[in-house]
């Protein structure tokens, strides 16, 4: 098979159907699928004696063969690039200990997470070199697939591009019981999707200028690349995130064969959707099911289809994984027509709407600052967000919530979209409302964040901040915190 690298996003959602288009470097790749898929470690400790489920992270440089025979100089967390998944069950009390050996300060932020502020790992959380940070939760939230990365102020994108990344797990009564596949690694397997560009010594290329910032010329899957991954025929279940800085995958079987999204960000979907392709922007997670007969052979891969919507990242086809099933045939029953009971965010009649204007670099003409607060919201309040963007390709991430895409340039969101969501693609010119769930952890001292998670937009300031508080007193809380508060680890 031709394989071609890149990009450009620039994209159209519309009946379900996305389509991009557009230029940019060609990598060199064998096409060969040489590369067993590495499954990153499996951590989950079990809970101590007082019941808490306690992590051990260390952020700390490595040297890793991103092109098999030459080693790059790379971070990693528990290990010399991305990190451990961590899987976790709701009504956990969970302990991390973050240990900063990287050299710079940094944050953890747990994606998806439902939180505390001051535990969010945001750019107020910064983590001097030497330090450990400690933050401690408890899990409340349905089963769902999160993740872990940097938010420093300003040097997000270098921090993940370098390798510092790793998927989250949460599991619950509910989904056990629904029958998915769920043997990690085997049935059950994370996928990260990351490019990179490499020099001819292998070592990362690290240029984040222009518009969206670095847009890689080699495409890795779990630090893979050219992987193929041996699994047993039936179904398997692939949780998919997006952890590059800019790239919008397309994502589709070679053989155009029918899949099934089952989950999102925020949790499960109510029901299998049946799909052909699914979209995939930075930061957003989604979990599919496909059936593999007995020595079928299959690829993975992202398409790009030229249009007059496709204007701003080129995004070509090339391949992401060769599915081999070899192993003994599991569970190919059909999957079950309910999945979760779980209710989805919703507004009441007379929500509040906030809305949120896209331009370049800036939401509603401002640069992030990290002493103003640009939102304040009762806590557990349900509200309705509208983003409209105006120019360039983004999307948008809100920090501890759980949202329901509603609309997308006034129609329904496809099947798929419909589930809980806490990141959202936003096409040029488009318009998309959202039902956004908030929590209850009210701190006025404390910011969440809402941000374009093209980190390098990210970086260079697209970003506000809100606070959750007792509801009543959002007209007494200051909207300017005392100095770019930092809580350093210690």
């Amino acid at each position: 098979m031709d394989r071609r690298s890149f990009l450009k996003l620039g994209a159209l959602v519309a009946a379900g159907t996305v389509v991009a288009g557009c230029s940019a470097e060609t990598a060199h790749r064998p096409g060969a699928f040489a590369n067993r898929l590495r499954v990153p470690p499996l951590l989950s400790p079990d809970p101590d004696a007082s019941g808490i489920r306690r992590f051990e992270l260390t952020l700390r440089p490595g040297s890793t063969e991103l092109i098999p025979g030459l080693r790059a100089s790379t971070w990693g967390i528990n290990g010399d690039h991305l990190g451990p998944t961590l899987r976790m069950r709701r009504g956990d009390r969970v302990a991390m200990a973050v240990t900063n050996r990287i050299g710079e300060p940094t944050t953890l932020h747990w994606h998806g997470m439902r939180l505390p502020a001051r535990m969010d790992g945001g750019p107020h959380q910064t983590i001097a070199p030497g330090a450990t940070w400690r933050p401690e939760w408890t899990i409340d939230q349905p089963a769902a697939t999160g993740w872990y990365h940097p938010h420093p102020h300003e040097q997000t994108a270098r921090h993940v591009y370098r390798g510092l990344a790793g998927m989250i797990q949460i599991v619950d009564p509910e989904a056990d019981a629904a029958g998915l596949p769920s043997d990690y690694g085997v049935d059950d397997i994370p996928l990260i999707l990351q490019d990179k560009r490499l020099d001819s010594d292998g070592q990362l290329v690290e240029d984040f200028g222009g518009t969206f910032g670095l847009i890689g010329d080699t495409i890795l899957v779990n630090g893979t690349f050219d992987p193929f991954a041996e699994v047993p025929a039936g179904r398997i279940r692939f949780r998919v995130l997006n952890a590059s800085n800019a790239r919008i995958y397309f994502l589709e079987f070679a053989d155009g064969r029918e899949f099934h999204v089952i989950g999102t960000d925020g949790g499960l979907l109510p029901g299998p959707a049946a799909v052909r392709r699914a979209v995939l922007s930075p930061g957003e997670r989604l979990e599919i099911v496909a059936s593999f007969a007995p020595g079928e052979q299959v690829v993975l891969r992202s398409v790009g289809e030229r249009t007059d919507a496709a204007t701003d990242i080129e995004e070509g086809d090339f391949d992401l994984l060769k599915i081999i099933a070899a192993g003994p045939r599991r569970d190919a029953s059909p999957l079950p027509a309910r999945l979760s009971s779980a209710a989805l965010p919703e507004a009441p009649p007379g929500a509040r709407v906030r809305r949120m204007t896209l331009t370049g670099s800036e939401i509603n003409g401002k640069d992030m600052d990290m002493t103003r607060i640009d939102e304040v919201v009762p806590a557990g309040a349900r509200e309705i967000w509208e983003i409209h963007n105006t120019t360039y390709t983004h999307n948008f991430h809100i920090h501890e919530v759980a949202f329901r895409v509603l609309e997308i340039n006034g129609a329904p969101p496809p099947a798929y979209l419909s589930g809980p969501k806490d990141t959202v693609y936003v096409p040029k010119e488009a318009t998309v409302k959202l039902a956004v769930e908030f929590g209850r952890h009210a701190d006025p001292a404390a910011p969440y964040m809402y941000h374009c998670h093209i980190l390098r937009h990210e970086d260079k300031g697209m970003m506000g901040q809100f606070v959750i508080v007792a509801p009543g007193t959002e007209d007494s809380v200051s909207r300017l915190l005392p100095m770019p508060g930092h809580d350093h680890g210690g």
